[in-house]
């Protein structure tokens, strides 16, 4: 029955989630949903599968890639002076303001391109799409920028790593002395228009490996995420004869790629862990594994095509979360999303949807596909959803974002914990002072274990549910909380706070 998908269709938007009802006023910094309450349904009337989606989960990935290559998402501005530098600031903060409205937990931000990066790096060079020139300083660090307005709004900022591609071949001579042309001509391969690393040579893995440490070590970034740890498209032609000659060691060339980029993969984990045990390493795998007993990948899998063993790395414990690019539809979809879930291994799955085939300029795609596989994803219990790419949800296209923020996300979430890493509690927040602010609001100020961010909960109920998601008010890295008295008063609220350690663990609750 598992397999019976195409009845899943959840009946569209209008029976998918239901509109959340009046918002609390005078909090002053976020309105406060109402909780959900679903329409009750006889036997006769829905089968299990035209069930609506599930209510808002506390513990869900709610991830977004925010592309900058080309500037598809950001930026849009060059920084080539002081008005266009911070009008480039601008418009980062104006789509985190978005994302954030939406309750977006996790920015997946593209920090490594083709072979060029948005930080000042001693490895590789300025990308183009900060200044329209490559290996120009635009001025300022955008990644520590980046960094602090993203925490600024309580969401997580993840750094996403194009590993595999170098750069086009028409770039080469335009990247600067820090070129990978340039310091390591021995370890590229063209295939059709690009330079890509030879995943075969040991020197690729410690090259990667490399970027992986700069970053964690010199930023406060949240995760690493890799985007193409593969091998590119048309494998067959990819000229590694010679590498596969002197270090295949005997196995099948098969098996030897798909060990290549798993030492990649360890490596890399490995390096992040021994330095910020806390950063979370995920990828994004080809949206199939590989072929089902019932559904083939149709040629296109992650294991059999690209040489990702990506369920193995879960597995393996050398990855600590996927967001599988599922953009597809209909059995291209459902039966591999349940693939994944069943070969999660505890660890979180986000499958990553589409949503730019929404555009009438892409594949057209009505919203009810989109809709329908969200409320499948909910309802099957995978640990999340990621949305390729930002620019196609806060432009709303089709209702994307409207149906998210009003139906879908009613509510904050905060990212699964990394139990497998740590899973001691945090300490719990102890107050410092609580004062009247201009008469009629109140601040509130605590203090708690380091390297915590934390979570602020209402409810006229006593004792505070925190296991409900209904009760968040505001995940902050802030330790201090104003409100207004009069509104608390009028709805007759509590207030909470707890801490949340970067592994994702929660505490116990202050109250007030």
């Amino acid at each position: 029955m598992k397999y019976i998908f195409l009845t899943i269709i959840c009946f569209a938007a209008s029976f998918s989630c239901m509109e959340l009802g009046a918002q609390v006023p005078a909090w002053g910094l976020a309105a406060k949903p109402k909780p959900v309450v679903q329409q009750s349904q006889s036997s006769e009337d829905i089968s299990d599968f035209f069930r609506p989606a599930p209510p808002a989960p506390k513990h869900e990935v709610r991830a977004v890639w925010l592309t900058t290559i080309m500037g598809l998402d950001w930026p849009k501005t060059m920084a080539t002076g002081e008005g266009s530098r911070q009008q480039q600031k601008e418009e980062l903060c104006q789509i985190l303001d978005e994302l954030q409205a939406c309750h977006i937990n996790t920015v997946v931000l593209q920090t490594r391109l083709r072979g060029s990066v948005i930080y000042p790096s001693r490895i590789e060079p300025w990308d183009i799409c900060l200044t329209g020139q490559f290996d120009r300083d635009p001025g300022y660090d955008p990644l520590v920028f980046a960094i602090e307005e993203t925490h600024r709004r309580g969401m997580e900022l993840h750094a996403w790593l194009v590993t595999v591609p170098a750069f086009k071949i028409v770039n080469a001579k335009k990247m600067g002395k820090k070129s990978l042309m340039r310091t390591h001509p021995e370890l590229l391969k063209k295939h059709g228009e690009q330079y890509y690393l030879d995943p075969g040579l040991p020197g690729s893995s410690k090259y990667l490996t490399a970027i992986c440490q700069e970053l964690v070590s010199n930023y406060d970034i949240d995760g690493i995420h890799f985007d193409y740890i593969r091998y590119p498209e048309n494998p067959e032609s990819f000229p590694d004869a010679a590498t596969y000659k002197k270090y295949g060691k005997g196995k099948d060339k098969r098996s030897w790629r798909r060990d290549n980029i798993t030492k990649m993969v360890r490596d890399a984990y490995e390096a992040v862990k021994e330095l910020k045990p806390w950063v979370r390493v995920s990828c994004s795998p080809v949206g199939k594994f590989k072929d089902l007993s019932r559904y083939s990948a149709k040629g296109w899998s992650a294991f059999g095509a690209v040489y990702q063993d990506a369920q193995g790395w879960l597995r393996d414990g050398i990855m600590d979360m996927l967001l599988p690019m599922m953009y597809f539809q209909g059995d291209h979809f459902y039966p591999f999303a349940v693939d994944w879930q069943e070969n999660c291994y505890g660890r979180p799955v986000a499958p990553g949807l589409g949503i730019y085939f929404l555009s009438p300029k892409e594949k057209d795609w009505d919203l009810g596909i989109i809709q329908r596989e969200l409320c499948y994803l909910r309802q099957m219990g995978l640990g999340g959803q990621a949305y390729f790419r930002s620019r196609f949800l806060t432009d709303n296209t089709k209702g994307i974002y409207d149906f998210l923020q009003k139906d879908y996300y009613p509510y904050s979430a905060l990212l699964p914990p990394m139990t497998w890493e740590n899973a001691q509690m945090p300490e719990t927040p102890r107050l410092v002072s609580r004062e009247r602010v201009g008469g009629i609001n109140e601040r509130l100020e605590w203090t708690g274990q380091e390297g915590c961010r934390y979570v602020i909960y209402a409810s006229s109920r006593l004792p505070i549910d925190i296991s409900n998601p209904a009760n968040i008010v505001k995940v902050t890295y802030d330790n201090s909380f104003t409100y207004s008295l009069l509104g608390a008063y009028y709805h007759n609220y509590h207030i909470a706070v707890t801490a949340l350690d970067r592994y994702g663990n929660e505490s116990q609750p202050l109250l007030f």
